[in-house]
């Protein structure tokens, strides 16, 4: 399937979407890494731009979890490495929460 053909207009609104939504999912993390949102608001959330989170992003976020911690558990918890946060099942929800906030 060919991309669509944009205006330069259509673009640069595209670009700008993109960076914005970039932005306030590098602020999430950063408010997630300061402990100004819990892992549980997280996951719970309706917010788009946390639901649009990858679950490693989301451990990574996380003090003391780097790639190989988040892989680990990720891989224990049978969670795709592609899995986003609105993809999870109420049980991997659990699952993560119990496994965290040990």
């Amino acid at each position: 399937m060919p991309l669509p053909q944009l205006t330069d207009e259509q673009r640069k609104a595209a670009l700008e979407k993109a960076a914005k939504a970039r932005h306030e999912r590098a602020e999430l993390r950063d408010n997630i890494k300061s402990g100004k949102v819990s892992l549980e608001e997280v996951l719970n959330s309706d917010d788009p731009i946390a639901n649009r989170m990858k679950v490693s992003a989301l451990i990574e976020s996380l003090p003391g979890y780097g790639k190989a911690k988040a892989a680990k558990i990720m891989e224990d918890l049978n969670i795709s490495p592609s899995r986003r946060i609105k993809g999870l099942g109420a049980r991997q929800r659990e699952q993560l929460l119990e496994t965290l906030t040990k």
